[in-house]
């Protein structure tokens, strides 16, 4: 039974760790901001791997739209292998590792101390070695996660940013709108009934792409890893826009399509991108908590919480992670150890 793996409990698990994040690690965020002020950030460094790496393209759009800030994603082989390390003036360099281990990422922050950057680090352990290197470090509070694939420290990486995004607007009606996160996750769960029925219909699929933009250019990319780690299916994540620069030629009749498409500003180009896939006879299978969206779909996947767009990719990954999940057991594959994967994968 799905309920049996670690997996299931893990998803399920939260809302309680984004409410214990929330919880507990406020003041610490606030003297971060101080710090970010004092030290004139001109632009954000992001140093990840993996799931961690999707969590940093959400920051990419969150701090470029909160907080002015440009956003790159750091090339960690430029520290290890052609040890060839840029300039990092005016810079924050944030790590996010769930495990804080992997060499290239370590060696991003530890280059950053040696240029006098500022360094912060997400992880969900405070001893690790990335921590070690971090002038300040935002424990994730996600407790054990057992399962390889990764959720829970998904979800709270990307609370974890959204917390230090509104902070530094200063805009209280963000951090309102972050408290209610918790609740919102909660009732997306109960969507599960009706994802796990879904499972046997897309269990000989061998390919497909998911789709989303904006915030949910990052969820596409999660949910597409989630699909190739738990199911092994070949599932490749691209904005609307660049999927309609070329690969629209991969469509064939019943092609499958996952949309990402919450409302907010994005939503009338998902929209019409959904009708896009219509015409050419795909297979849209639409995540949105609108009505009018979700009716566009073949499959309709409704989201039970409205949420900020920008806080939207919590909320949004959710039934994909359920999807993904159902999906393996219709595979009879072990959600909790899919092949060839470890929990820690050390990278140089």
């Amino acid at each position: 039974m799905p309920t049996a793996s670690h997996l299931y409990r893990e998803i399920h698990e939260q809302p309680t760790v984004l409410r214990r994040l929330l919880d507990l690690e406020q003041p610490n965020i606030r003297r971060l901001v101080q710090t970010i002020r004092q030290r004139d950030v001109d632009y954000v460094l992001i140093a990840a791997r993996g799931t961690s790496d999707n969590a940093g393209r959400y920051a990419n759009y969150l701090f470029g739209a909160l907080n002015g800030l440009p956003v790159a994603l750091a090339a960690p082989s430029l520290y290890t292998v052609y040890q060839q390390p840029p300039r990092l003036r005016n810079a924050l360099v944030l790590g996010i590792s769930q495990s804080g281990k992997s060499p290239d990422i370590v060696s991003v922050l530890a280059d950053a101390q040696r240029q006098g950057a500022l360094t912060a680090a997400i992880t969900n352990f405070e001893e690790s070695d990335l921590a070690n290197r971090a002038d300040f470090v935002i424990p994730l509070h996600a407790g054990e996660e057992r399962s390889i694939a990764a959720t829970k420290t998904y979800t709270a990486e990307l609370m974890a940013l959204a917390l230090l995004g509104a902070n530094l607007s200063d805009d209280p009606q963000r951090l309102n709108a972050l408290a209610e996160i918790p609740d919102a996750v909660g009732r997306v769960l109960e969507v599960e009934p009706a994802v796990a029925a879904l499972a046997q219909r897309y269990r000989y699929m061998q390919a497909c792409v998911v789709i989303g933009r904006g915030y949910n250019y990052a969820s596409a990319f999660e949910l597409a890893l989630k699909l190739k780690e738990l199911t092994y299916t070949i599932a490749e994540p691209y904005s609307s826009a660049d999927f309609l620069h070329g690969p629209l030629a991969l469509i064939e009749d019943g092609f499958p399509v996952i949309v990402l498409a919450p409302s907010g500003i994005m939503l009338p180009e998902m929209q019409a991108f959904i009708d896009v896939l219509v015409q050419r006879e795909a297979e849209p299978i639409v995540i949105s908590d609108d009505a009018a969206t979700l009716q566009r779909g073949r499959v309709q996947i409704p989201l039970l919480a409205s949420v900020p767009e920008w806080l939207s990719p919590i909320t949004a990954i959710v039934p994909g992670q359920i999807f993904a999940m159902h999906l393996a057991r219709a595979r009879d594959y072990d959600p909790d150890h899919p092949r060839g994967l470890r929990k820690v994968t050390e990278t140089r």
